[in-house]
């Protein structure tokens, strides 16, 4: 237990002396005056994507394979927190990364003792007979947001989509005030959230990991996935998860948010300042990045907007996606600024 410490304040400090690091190169022009502020102002933030498992705990997790030497490790909210916390971040919410029932309550139970925690997103079969008794179970504590079903456990949502049994858990879930979120997006899953939209039109769905969107070659397939992505654009329920930004372009990792603006801009110009927000897909996001660095390039993306733009992405923006209730005194503060 002292070395986890030990190693926590490590990361910590290194954390910090990337933030003064990036204000002194910001500072050389200026040109950068608006990121410099923003970054001085260390603005609060909710991280609105993390995973939490334990793979130590007895029958081990589906995720993150045992082989995967740098994820396969305990990532709970004492490991979270000293990383994300240098960055003004005070609250977060998690996403189940397991297909599993009985995970999900074993992640309501992490968030209930975790107060920098403001909920989780968890993962349910919509067709399944015990869907409406499990939803109804895990809705009597406020923290329970959602669920999450996209492409990932070799699930299909356009498939799935044409079930009457899915489009009525979708239905109960909607009625509940709950969010549908999707993962690991390409054009068949975008064309899938246009049917759900359509037929259950006043569920929230969260758009996960849209800026590392696996976009197809062919030209004709790209102009579908354009124009059913500017379809869901139109539609206020429908929000977009700034996960998964940083990538490996030509085999190397790239942390310089320019190369990124352009992609970006475009969801920017489609969305909105009042539908996009930040998620950091820790700890998956450390297979490319620490979280500092991973933090840093959403950062130094939207400093380059108004002051309004950025803490609605930072915060204001997952309020109205997830209606999260504060834990702490600085999350109250974040609802009442």
């Amino acid at each position: 237990m002292r070395a986890n410490r030990t190693r926590s304040s490590g990361e910590a400090k290194v954390q910090r002396r990337e933030l003064l690091k990036s204000a002194a190169v910001l500072a050389a022009g200026s040109a950068a005056a608006p990121m410099l502020h923003a970054l001085a102002a260390s603005m609060p933030a909710v991280d609105a994507h993390i995973h939490l498992f334990d793979p130590t705990r007895p029958g081990g997790v589906p995720w993150p394979p045992k082989t995967d030497a740098v994820l396969c490790h305990p990532a709970l909210p004492a490991r979270y927190a000293p990383l994300a916390q240098p960055h003004g971040v005070v609250g977060a919410i998690a996403v189940e990364c397991s297909p599993w029932l009985i995970d999900n309550f074993w992640l309501l139970d992490a968030v209930e003792q975790n107060p920098i925690l403001l909920g989780f997103i968890g993962d349910l079969e919509p067709a399944a007979p015990d869907f409406a008794a499990t939803l109804d179970r895990l809705h009597r504590s406020p923290l329970f947001l959602g669920i999450r079903y996209g492409n990932l456990w070799n699930r299909d949502l356009g498939a799935a989509v044409q079930s009457p049994e899915f489009l009525s858990g979708l239905k109960l879930l909607a009625d509940a005030g709950l969010v549908l979120e999707t993962a690991n997006p390409d054009p068949a899953l975008i064309a899938a959230v246009v049917q759900v939209s359509d037929r259950v039109p006043d569920l929230r769905v969260v758009l996960d990991h849209l800026p590392h969107a696996n976009l197809p070659a062919d030209p004709s397939a790209r102009a579908a996935y354009d124009v059913n992505l500017r379809e869901l654009s139109h539609r206020p329920k429908i929000y977009v998860k700034g996960s998964e930004i940083v990538q490996r372009i030509d085999g190397q990792v790239v942390l310089d948010a320019a190369r990124y603006k352009a992609a970006l801009d475009r969801l920017w110009d489609l969305f909105g300042e009042d539908r996009i927000f930040f998620g950091s897909d820790w700890p998956n996001s450390d297979a490319l990045a620490p979280y500092a660095e991973t933090f840093s390039v959403a950062h130094h993306y939207i400093a380059t907007r108004s002051l309004s733009a950025q803490q609605k992405y930072f915060r204001k923006n997952s309020t109205a996606v997830y209606k999260w209730k504060s834990r702490t005194p600085a999350q109250a503060h974040l609802l009442a600024s």
